[in-house]
């Protein structure tokens, strides 16, 4: 049996069909308006899945950024510390050996000789006590204002134990140097090495056997210096690698996320002509007329 379709079924089945054209430009007007596909997962779930894992990546690559950036701050001042103190030291061992001349030196160049050998001294413990944001870069890590005393020329930091910063899944770097390896500590360290060779100056003593000691602790300077710049390196390596995946991370989500303004406008304006025929249609095909009324 056919049913009769009443006017009540014909507008029923209009306003859905005008609700349904007014949700998807409503839908196509948030798209242009806000450049994203899908205002909430349930509209695409896949591609929300998708988007999620991705902005989960790039907050992890993010991180890793952050920790290369702080990683170079941290060897860069070290770096910096060390050259300084490898060209205090060569400045030492200069005068040294002039120092070893003691013919032909007066008692008054010998005692400017050991008071530039002190002021040697106390800038390379500054260099050795270099922070970066209050924490020392030869201190492990020990959160000691200072890494050597002052005055005793004793050791404040952990040592062998580094501060470390991860740079990728699978990899960390070492950014600081163990200040105890590179100067020496206590009477055996650098700082009171030249001050050692100062007093020798001033009681006649010969230190032509120091340039010696001078070398040794040199080399641990020298080396501590090539052991940073290697991880320098390694950071400018990650930095790049984060880099380009950051990119390819920021390729895909705008895939998946984002849409083609100039492809939303089209459809955009085709449902509004669609919209506005259904109008049309709807207008003349609900008129109602005394025959309706009577029935």
């Amino acid at each position: 049996m056919i049913g009769r379709i009443t006017s009540s079924t014909m507008t029923q089945q209009s306003l859905r069909t005008l609700q349904t054209n007014v949700a998807e430009r409503e839908r196509l007007q948030n798209q242009a308006a806000s450049q994203r596909a899908f205002r909430s997962p349930s509209e695409d779930p896949a591609a929300a899945a998708t988007t999620l894992g991705l902005h989960g990546e790039q907050s992890r690559v993010a991180q890793f950024a952050r920790n290369v950036s702080d990683g170079m701050a941290w060897v860069t001042t070290v770096d910096t510390a060390l050259g300084a103190s490898t060209d205090l030291l060569n400045r030492a061992r200069d005068l040294t050996a002039q120092g070893a001349n003691s013919g032909a030196l007066s008692p008054t160049a010998r005692e400017s000789i050991a008071q530039e050998l002190e002021t040697i001294s106390a800038e390379l413990l500054a260099q050795a006590n270099t922070t970066v944001l209050g924490r020392s870069v030869f201190a492990g890590t020990s959160d000691a204002g200072t890494a050597f005393d002052p005055t005793t020329f004793a050791y404040n930091g952990v040592a062998g134990d580094g501060v470390r910063r991860r740079i990728s899944d699978n990899e960390t770097v070492r950014v600081d140097v163990d200040g105890s390896q590179a100067f020496g500590v206590g009477a055996t360290s650098a700082f009171a090495l030249l001050k050692d060779i100062a007093a020798d100056l001033r009681s006649g003593v010969d230190v032509g056997a120091r340039l010696n000691d001078i070398d040794a602790r040199l080399k641990d300077v020298v080396a501590a210096r090539g052991a940073t710049g290697a991880r320098q390196v390694q950071l400018e390596r990650a930095s790049a690698q984060n880099l380009a995946v950051s990119t390819d991370l920021e390729a895909r989500r705008t895939e998946v996320e984002n849409v083609d303004s100039l492809e939303v406008l089209v459809r955009l304006e085709s449902a509004e002509l669609v919209f506005q025929s259904a109008l049309k249609v709807t207008a003349r095909s609900l008129q109602t007329n005394l025959l309706e009324f009577l029935r």
